[in-house]
């Protein structure tokens, strides 16, 4: 690759309406994406934080990108950049309003800044320090993004530095979902001036030994259409190898080679050229349950990642439409980049402009920690303990493809 720039877990949870609930003036104005900023001018209330403001955040650059983010979940609403034609073009999927993200309305990790730990931990079982903690398990068994409050469903304090720039921060409490240590985050969200690339750096202490493993999760669909599938984009991921899963989706603690299987995107490839097979162990549970949930939802290793430290200056995965030319470009400092095809996607969730989300409307591409790493020693570690600083940095760089 050529180098370029860089509903039971929310019981006793109301939402209270409320408009300008931060005091801060807000543009009605709407955005390049068509939301209107009041559509997020609310409080959420939970059991956890107790009453917080949400609101919608624009940043802008000179170059034609926008980004709309809510402090809720720390969540990536829109991303408008130019298409090959100048035609601004919403390539991340999401709802118009604050209160569709509420998990009462919807179960939905669109746009999240994920955490405590994003992807999986096996059983909900964390080692650490010679002990073995029992976690929430929402997923197959599993801890998936957290457990069952994750950061996606919780309230960020937000500042806005300039119109390029959002701090958000958080601070989760000792025993949240059981893992331990008061860990405080901030994440990052900036625009270049001189190019369309969001870099998004996340920072983080703890109080305890602990886990601490964040990731962004938007879905994206470079087509500009998210009524069809991202199947016919093309893409390539700088990775020799992957993490195998098993039908639960969890990693099987074995790193293979990509060579000769459905998980070789070293050259590049339509995105939906391989489905079939992708992931046979789960594609036979879920025919005999009459789904379909063909597609990705794997940890590639990335070939960026050596001797302990990893490489941001250079593309890890690269993924271009041929329908609008949008080339997405993705940089990490990470180990491992999830890729997930939105397999389980199906028609019932109502996002922007009343589109109802087909299978595999979008894809995500998910810098992080291997999922289940701390049960693999053997893995690059995501242990965090007192006076160490985490630090994670993906940029998502927008072009178009040449």
């Amino acid at each position: 690759m050529k180098k370029t720039l860089k509903s039971m877990l929310f019981a006793c949870t109301t939402v209270v309406a409320m408009n300008a609930c931060t005091g801060q003036k807000t543009s009605r104005e709407l955005t390049a994406s068509g939301l209107n900023p009041a559509d997020f001018d609310t409080t959420y209330v939970d059991s956890i934080q107790g009453e917080k403001p949400v609101r919608l955040f624009t940043l802008k650059n000179d170059k034609g990108m926008e980004v709309c983010i809510t402090n809720f979940g720390g969540r990536i609403v829109s991303i408008v950049v130019p298409d090959k034609e100048g035609k601004p073009t919403d390539v991340v999927l999401g709802f118009p309003t604050a209160a569709e993200y509420f998990p009462e309305n919807n179960q939905s990790d669109f746009g999240s800044s994920v955490g405590r730990y994003a992807n999986r931990i096996k059983d909900g079982l964390l080692p650490i320090n010679g002990d073995t903690v029992r976690l929430a398990r929402n997923n197959y068994g599993h801890c998936l993004h957290g457990g069952l409050h994750g950061w996606m469903y919780q309230v960020y304090d937000a500042t806005q530095e300039d119109d390029r720039t959002l701090l958000l921060s958080l601070t989760a409490p000792d025993g949240e979902n059981n893992f331990p240590g008061e860990v405080k985050v901030t994440v990052r969200m900036q625009l270049a001036e001189d190019s369309n690339a969001l870099t998004i750096t996340y920072s983080g202490q703890t109080d305890k030994p602990t886990v601490l493993n964040m990731t962004n999760h938007s879905y994206f669909n470079l087509n500009g259409d998210p009524t069809k599938p991202i199947t016919n984009c093309i893409a390539q991921i700088n990775a020799d190898n992957f993490t195998p899963t098993d039908n639960t989706y969890m990693t099987t603690g074995e790193i293979l080679p990509v060579a000769g299987t459905p998980f070789d995107f070293t050259q590049p490839k339509a995105i939906g050229k391989d489905f079939t097979g992708a992931n046979p162990a789960r594609e036979l549970v879920a025919i005999e349950n009459g789904e379909d949930h063909t597609g990705y939802d794997h940890n590639w290793v990335l070939n960026t990642y050596k001797d302990g430290k990893g490489d941001w200056t250079q593309v890890c995965a690269t993924v271009y439409s041929p329908v609008t030319g949008i080339q997405l470009n993705v940089y990490t400092n990470e180990p491992g980049i999830q890729f997930y095809t939105g397999n389980f996607q199906n028609g019932t969730v109502i996002g922007k402009g009343g589109v109802a989300y087909p299978k595999n409307a979008a894809f995500c591409l998910e810098t992080q920690k291997y999922p289940n790493a701390p049960q693999n020693p053997h893995w690059p570690s995501s242990h965090l303990n007192p006076g160490e600083q985490y630090q994670s940095v993906c940029i998502y760089e927008f072009t178009i493809h040449e």
